[in-house]
């Protein structure tokens, strides 16, 4: 097993959903960048089945060497569980009315002791590029005391890209074509560059 571990997550939970087909773009991506000591592994928010944030305790308050068994319900120590298994984070989401998926807030709402101090980087992507999302995000992730590194570019998304991958199984070339000739690759690529420095400083 690789020492280091980086969770590629999948932030939205609509169906049907262009985001899975982004996720597996970037991990195309950054997957070649990494060492052999750097594991690359999906987590998707829409399997987690998480109900709308319904802990009784603050997350915060709770033991920060190992909050998991404090969680009054199982979900929550599940979702505890994995998100400790990660020592850094690529939130690859979409813009939703100029900020992140309910999904994603939640999801990041029911810990805080899992995120504190670890490494995290953001892909965004929508029909004006996620920016706004992005920057919102990045806040969130301060206040759980996370260290977010510079985010990628919003990838710019059209109406025909949803309808292309949902056929194909994968982001059309034309899309890709379009991210590339917009830097969008080595965005990506020194995005990845800076997680990696910091998850291994």
């Amino acid at each position: 097993m690789a020492a280091k571990q980086i969770a590629l997550v999948t932030c939205s939970t609509r169906s049907p959903r262009l985001n899975p087909f982004i996720t597996q773009h970037v991990e195309r991506s950054i997957a070649p960048l990494l060492p052999a000591t750097v594991g690359l592994a999906t987590v998707d928010v829409a399997a987690l089945a998480l109900p709308l944030y319904d802990e009784p305790a603050i997350p915060s308050r709770l033991p920060a060497d190992d909050p998991t068994p404090h969680y009054a319900h199982e979900h929550t120590r599940r979702w505890s569980a994995l998100a400790r298994r990660y020592d850094a984070f690529v939130f690859v989401t979409p813009q939703y009315n100029w900020s992140v998926p309910a999904s994603l807030k939640n999801a990041l709402d029911f810990l805080f002791h899992e995120w504190a101090g670890k490494p995290a980087a953001i892909v965004s992507y929508g029909g004006r590029g996620g920016g706004k999302s992005a920057a919102h995000l990045r806040d969130i992730l301060h206040g759980l005391r996370m260290r977010p590194v510079e985010a990628a570019p919003g990838l710019t998304t059209s109406s025909t890209t949803l309808a292309h991958c949902l056929e194909a199984g994968s982001v059309g070339e034309a899309d890709v074509r379009r991210w590339a000739e917009a830097g969008v690759e080595e965005q990506l690529e020194a995005m990845a560059k800076e997680l990696l420095q910091a998850l291994l400083a």
